[in-house]
């Protein structure tokens, strides 16, 4: 399977209902859990203070004073240093979320509905449709996607737009894969059988009885991948092909701050740490949906 796909962390397959008392299965299927319950407020908390950060950052995240750079942590009026050029941290921590966050929901959108109607199409179509679109799609798997996301985005330029679209190109054919793992499982369903030969349309069997039933899997998997798309997206500013500065973005705050590592680690740390809580949390979260929508964890193996 994908690059991608072996590099989300999924919990075992839960145990089967008859191992269980009917109604414990019923309240672990509808709870979150202690674990993606934290992971969903720690999201929520960080949407909101990137939609929030022009009222909640206490400075404005790209002035600096001179006279203050590289205070420590814990610094009278900067709680977490300032960097190099004299800039609050948590500032530019706060405002960075919103630049972190696009690049993490935007690529999975796009790539979520292109990968899904792929997949679906392919796991409806015929053969020659079927082995068309997901050999197309294997092409892609021959590159690491760490390194075809650098690829695409060095050829199209740095620039917030063009690492979105090189996300999205890594992540639509994983999205692929698992819709059409999904359809093909549905393919032979009493109701789809029944749907065909009533006389429905294909398009409309696929948007009224596939889709439905295929999306679960997708929103599961999408999730997890959103935190994925951050790190990416950092990867790719920290190499200079992401974000130009002096724009507050995480892995552009820590590139910023390779020649301050040891003198004022702070300034690298903070973004690193907010990067890899994002990461966690929206794997957690996509595993406590998991639980919750009932998805099977071989649709991603």
């Amino acid at each position: 399977m994908s690059t991608l796909s072996s590099e989300v962390r999924l919990a075992p397959r839960l145990a089967p209902a008859d191992a269980l008392p009917s109604e414990a299965v019923t309240r672990r299927r509808k709870s979150l859990g202690l674990a993606a319950t934290a992971a969903a407020v720690l999201v929520g908390a960080t949407v909101l203070a990137a939609v929030l950060a022009p009222v909640i950052a206490p400075y404005a995240p790209n002035v600096g004073i001179t006279a203050d750079r590289l205070a420590g942590f814990g610094s009278h009026g900067h709680l977490l240093g300032t960097d190099g050029q004299g800039r609050d941290v948590l500032s530019r921590l706060i405002w960075g979320a919103r630049l972190s966050l696009l690049t993490g929901f935007v690529p999975v959108a796009v790539a979520g509905t292109v990968g899904t109607a792929l997949g679906v199409i392919a796991g409806l179509a015929g053969r020659t449709l079927h082995g068309t679109v997901m050999r197309t799609l294997d092409v892609f798997y021959a590159f690491p996607a760490v390194l075809l996301a650098i690829t695409i985005a060095a050829a199209l330029g740095s620039g917030i737009s063009n690492a979105i679209i090189a996300l999205t190109v890594i992540l639509i054919p994983p999205i692929a894969r698992v819709a059409e793992t999904e359809t093909a499982r549905l393919r032979r369903a009493d109701f789809l059988e029944a749907a065909a030969a009533s006389g429905a349309r294909r398009s409309s069997v696929a948007v009224r009885q596939v889709l439905p039933n295929v999306a679960p899997a997708i929103t599961v998997y999408c999730t997890t991948l959103v935190g994925l798309s951050i790190v990416y997206a950092a990867g790719l500013s920290f190499l200079g092909l992401g974000v130009s500065p002096p724009t507050a973005e995480w892995g552009l705050m820590i590139s910023d701050a390779r020649q301050y590592i040891y003198s004022a680690p702070m300034v690298a740390l903070a973004p690193a740490f907010a990067i890899l809580l994002a990461s966690v949390a929206f794997n957690v979260l996509g595993d406590g949906m998991r639980r919750v929508l009932d998805v099977r964890s071989e649709n991603f193996a």
